[in-house]
């Protein structure tokens, strides 16, 4: 045990987040199992449970309680998993069926959308583009 009050702070503090991080990292893998026997099964909700564990993935990967490579790798594999699973005929006809309705929606809402935005963008690039002023 630590004799100086600020190592035995740091240790108490330690300690605590050390339990705060098993719970998160518990719940992103527990997360992860859903999502792979999702993809597994071909479930109704797959695209959802994929998209929140690779989220909390992210999440915890920002937080510091997985290392980034970490992180990204166990995305890949999901996503990996993901794509030869979609290869399947149960689970491609479930994903044409979806797939084509929203992307008609995404892409005439995404155009109009995005258009408006990228002539504003130059311009206040070329406002905030002044030299530091010298003290």
């Amino acid at each position: 045990m630590a004799n100086i009050a600020s190592s035995k702070k740091d240790a108490r503090r330690s300690a605590v987040r050390a339990v705060a991080n098993k719970s998160a990292r518990s719940a992103v893998k527990t997360r992860v199992t859903r999502a792979r026997k999702a993809i597994a099964e071909g479930a109704e909700d797959l695209s959802v449970v994929v998209v929140t564990a690779l989220s909390s993935l992210d999440r915890a990967a920002s937080k510091g309680i997985l290392h980034r490579n970490n992180a990204a790798r166990r995305k890949s594999r999901l996503v990996k998993r993901l794509k030869t699973a979609a290869n399947t005929p149960a689970v491609a006809a479930r994903t044409e069926k979806k797939a084509p309705a929203k992307a008609a929606a995404k892409g005439s809402a995404k155009s109009s959308a995005k258009a408006p935005s990228k002539a504003a963008k130059p311009a206040a690039k070329a406002a905030s583009k002044k030299p530091a002023a010298k003290k």
